[in-house]
C-alpha cells in the first residue's frame, strides 16, 4: 500500500502544515462518515460497539511508543492534557514551573494560570533557531522546581529535543519533565520505556493525522495518584455503566482522567490513522516516517536555499525534525503565502518566517512545487 494514494489532499495540493493541521487519510475520512451513517441512522443502539473500539485505542497508542496501556488517558487535545497535569499536581505555593519563553501557548497559559495558586511559571528565553540552551534551562531550575515542561519539537523554528539529554538532565534538577509531544509524536519513534518521560500530551491533528479534537495523555504509572483529577465524571470510576452506584472508585489507570462523554468519532478517526501509520513502519524504535520527511526537509531546504532563501531553523543531525523555518529577505511573506496557497501550496506564517512542514507521503514534485512558486512570486 503506498502512502501518497491513502491521502486525497494531494490530487489539488502540495501540502507543507502538518505542523498546523493535517490532511485526513482516506482510510480516515472513511472511519468518520461510516460514523455519520451509523450515528444517523441506529442511534445509540452502534454505541456499545464504538465505545469497545475507543477503548483499544488506549492499547493501541500505548503501541506505538512503548507504554502501558493503563498509563494512556484519551482527551480532546493537547491543552486539556497539559491541564490535567497543571491542576491535578499537588503545588504548594512557593514552587515553580520552568518552560520555555517560544513555546505554542498552549504550553504556556496553564502554567501561569497556576499563579493564582502561588506556583511561579519561569519563562526562559530561547535562540532566534529555537536551539535549547541547557546551561540557561537548567540556571532557571532550583529546589522549588516541581515541572519542567517542554515541546519535542518547537512550533515555529523545529528544534527537535533528544528526549533521553532532556529527562536526564531535568531529573538531575529534581524536577519531573512533561512533554508537549504535538509536534512528533505519529513521525518520530518514542519509547517510553526506556525514555523516562514523566507525562505527555498531544491532540492528534498533526503528524497523527487525525483530526481536531481526539489526542493523547500520558501519564507514568507511578504518578497516578501523583494527579487529583479534576474533571471526574461517570467515565472516571471503575464501574462506569452502573449509573445508579454512586461510589467515587477511581480507575486504576490514566483513563481515571478521561471524565465524561467522549468525542467518539474523532477517536475512532485517531484510531484508524494510528493504525496506518503502524502499516507504514511506525514503532517505539523506528520510523521510516521521519526518515522519509528528514530527507524531504534536507532537500527543501537545498532546494530554498537556491532562490535565496535564509533558513532560520537549525539542521543538526538529531535535532533536524519535519519543521523548516525560512525567510526570503527583502519579501512580504505573510502575501507570499496567501499567493503560495492560491497556487495550491499549502504553508504557514509564524514568527517572522514562513513555515514547511511535510509528512511522509511528500515528495519532490511537491518540493519544486514550492520552489517554483516561491521563485514566480518573488
Amino acid at each position: 500500500m503506498h502512502f501518497r494514494a491513502q491521502m486525497p489532499v494531494t490530487r489539488r495540493w502540495a501540502y507543507f502544515d502538518h505542523a498546523a493541521v493535517a490532511p485526513l487519510p482516506a482510510p480516515t475520512a472513511t472511519t468518520m462518515a461510516a460514523w455519520s451513517t451509523e450515528a444517523s441512522e441506529e442511534g445509540d443502539t452502534a454505541w456499545p460497539r464504538w465505545n469497545r473500539q475507543v477503548q483499544q485505542i488506549h492499547h493501541l497508542a500505548a503501541e506505538l511508543c512503548g507504554a502501558h496501556a493503563d498509563e494512556i488517558g484519551l482527551v480532546p487535545n493537547t491543552t486539556a492534557g497539559i491541564n490535567v497535569v497543571a491542576e491535578g499536581y499537588p503545588w504548594r505555593a512557593g514552587d515553580n514551573l520552568v518552560t520555555l519563553a517560544n513555546e505554542f501557548p498552549s504550553n504556556q497559559y496553564p502554567w501561569l494560570q497556576l499563579l493564582r495558586r502561588g506556583v511561579e511559571t519561569r519563562r526562559v528565553s530561547v535562540d532566534p533557531s529555537g536551539k535549547v540552551d541547557w546551561s540557561r534551562l537548567l540556571a532557571a531550575c532550583d529546589q522549588r522546581t516541581r515541572i519542567v515542561s517542554l515541546s519535542w519539537v518547537g512550533f515555529a523554528t523545529g528544534w527537535r529535543l533528544d528526549l533521553q539529554e532532556a529527562a536526564e538532565r531535568i531529573h538531575q534538577a529534581g524536577a519531573l519533565f512533561f512533554l508537549d509531544a504535538i509536534q512528533g509524536l505519529g513521525l518520530f519513534p518514542l519509547n517510553l520505556a526506556e525514555t523516562p518521560v514523566d507525562f505527555l500530551a498531544a491532540d492528534g491533528h498533526k503528524w497523527m493525522l487525525g483530526p481536531e479534537g481526539a489526542g493523547i495523555l500520558y501519564v507514568r504509572r507511578s504518578h497516578l495518584d501523583l494527579l487529583q483529577p479534576t474533571g471526574v465524571g461517570w467515565n472516571s470510576v471503575t464501574h462506569p455503566y452502573d449509573f445508579d452506584r454512586i461510589e467515587l472508585e477511581l480507575k486504576p489507570s490514566a483513563a481515571r482522567y478521561e471524565g465524561g462523554s467522549q468525542n467518539i468519532v474523532g477517536l475512532l478517526a485517531l484510531g484508524c490513522s494510528l493504525r496506518l501509520l503502524q502499516t507504514f513502519g511506525l514503532t517505539p524504535f523506528q520510523s521510516p516516517l521521519a526518515e522519509r520527511v528528514l530527507a524531504l526537509t534536507d532537500l527543501a531546504c537545498e532546494e530554498l536555499q537556491g532562490v535565496g532563501a535564509r533558513i532560520i531553523t537549525r539542521r543538526d543531525g538529531q535535532h533536524r525534525s519535519g519543521i523548516v523555518a525560512f525567510q526570503l529577505p527583502g519579501q512580504d511573506l505573510e502575501a507570499l503565502r496567501r499567493t503560495c496557497l492560491q497556487a495550491g501550496v499549502a504553508l504557514s506564517y509564524r514568527g517572522g518566517c514562513l513555515r514547511i512542514s511535510p509528512h511522509a507521503y511528500g515528495n519532490e514534485d511537491d518540493i519544486a512545487r514550492l520552489v517554483a512558486e516561491l521563485k514566480r512570486a518573488g
